[in-house]
């Protein structure tokens, strides 16, 4: 089934390969946008990643829903031709290769935007187009470590990986915004345009609050389960075994979470509590309080109470929790070893159902 939606007749070559390009184009592919994958002869090697999804790797039946794959060999003269006629009729070339790749390959983006005018380009870099490790290789937990997120991330024994390749997703869907922006400029004056996205710029981005507090002689500890500069806002456990992670934003909900579910009002003006900067200086003393409430109670009943409080939490929960959550959305992709059931992409469109196309075999077109 053709693909239908607001990029429907837009054209897009992807030359990607892991996370971060692969995310950017899917959600293009689900918006309508014509996606084909270059891929080399054996293939992107996400696909190899595991056999989680049906025998396949979820990675790749995650990400590449909607597109057609077409192998080409970049290494000879041949496929460098047939590339060169793709990105001829193409009206966007997303690029995940290793820095400066695909320009040594006769692709270099002054040449693109010379030759085609309206066509957008996006590459998708570790470190960037220029600088002292722009040609370094760059992975997902590496450039988690390099800009510093480990540091913040895990408990006070030691940093951590965040447990998602956030640095990828989160630079795939800053490529994405970067095209859509990108094509809203080129309805207007006619123009293509050459984006370039680092997934370390996108991680320092991502952690600017973190950096200005350390800057300002505030480094951010790794508090686990627990907010750095808020409290109480931390896990707890219940009486039953279960954790909840409590959130107190403002000193308003701390008076009504000790009236109502510590049945503690006068708490709420002990000048140790009273306010957020106060707690968090008395942090220990103040999760000792919610600590002891909630080790007397099971999980239902802390819930019960809490929200009486009007207080917001969260049940920490494992995969298994996620896999029967009443709130999580599906759907399901077509693949070459049957159906696949995942998590819906989160924009709602009202008044219209968005369809899914299949995950490619190697080299298989989209009918």
């Amino acid at each position: 089934m053709a693909a239908t939606g607001p990029l429907t007749g837009l054209k897009v070559i992807a030359v990607e390969q892991a996370v971060a390009a692969p995310f950017c184009t899917a959600r293009l592919a689900d918006a309508g946008a014509s996606v084909t994958k270059i891929e080399r002869p054996e293939g992107d090697f996400a696909r190899g990643y595991d056999g989680a999804a049906a025998g396949l790797s979820s990675y790749f039946v995650w990400l590449n829903r909607g597109k057609s794959s077409q192998v080409v060999d970049l290494s000879t003269d041949a496929g460098k031709a047939q590339l060169e006629e793709l990105i001829a009729s193409a009206d966007v070339l997303v690029q995940n290769l290793r820095h400066g790749a695909l320009a040594r390959m006769g692709f270099d983006e002054s040449r693109l935007q010379r030759d085609f005018p309206r066509l957008i380009t996006c590459a998708i870099t570790g470190y960037g187009q220029t600088g002292p490790m722009a040609d370094r290789k760059a992975y997902d937990l590496l450039v988690q470590a390099e800009a510093g997120l480990c540091s913040l991330t895990g408990s006070p024994d030691g940093p951590s990986r965040v447990g998602l390749s956030i640095a990828d997703i989160a630079t795939g869907a800053t490529a994405y915004s970067a095209i859509l922006e990108a094509l809203i400029a080129r309805g207007i004056n006619g123009k293509g345009v050459q984006i370039s996205v680092s997934m370390f710029d996108v991680m320092a981005d991502w952690l600017t609050v973190p950096l200005l507090n350390h800057e300002a002689g505030r480094s951010p500890k790794r508090n686990g389960m627990s907010h750095p500069s808020i409290a109480p806002y931390g896990s707890f456990k219940t009486k039953d075994g279960f954790l909840i992670l409590v959130a107190i934003q403002s000193d308003r909900e701390w008076r009504k979470m000790c009236k109502t579910f510590l049945n503690a009002p006068q708490i709420a003006d002990d000048p140790r509590f009273a306010t957020n900067i106060a707690r968090v200086a008395n942090r220990s003393v103040t999760d000792n309080m919610v600590a002891a409430k909630m080790a007397q109670l099971t999980k239902d009943a802390a819930i019960e109470l809490l929200l009486q409080a009007d207080v917001a939490l969260a049940s920490v929960n494992d995969m298994q929790g996620l896999s029967d959550h009443p709130h999580l959305r599906r759907i399901t992709v077509q693949t070459q070893n049957g159906p696949v059931s995942y998590p819906a992409p989160a924009p709602i469109f009202a008044a219209t159902t968005r369809e899914y196309g299949p995950v490619p075999a190697l080299d298989e077109r989209q009918k």
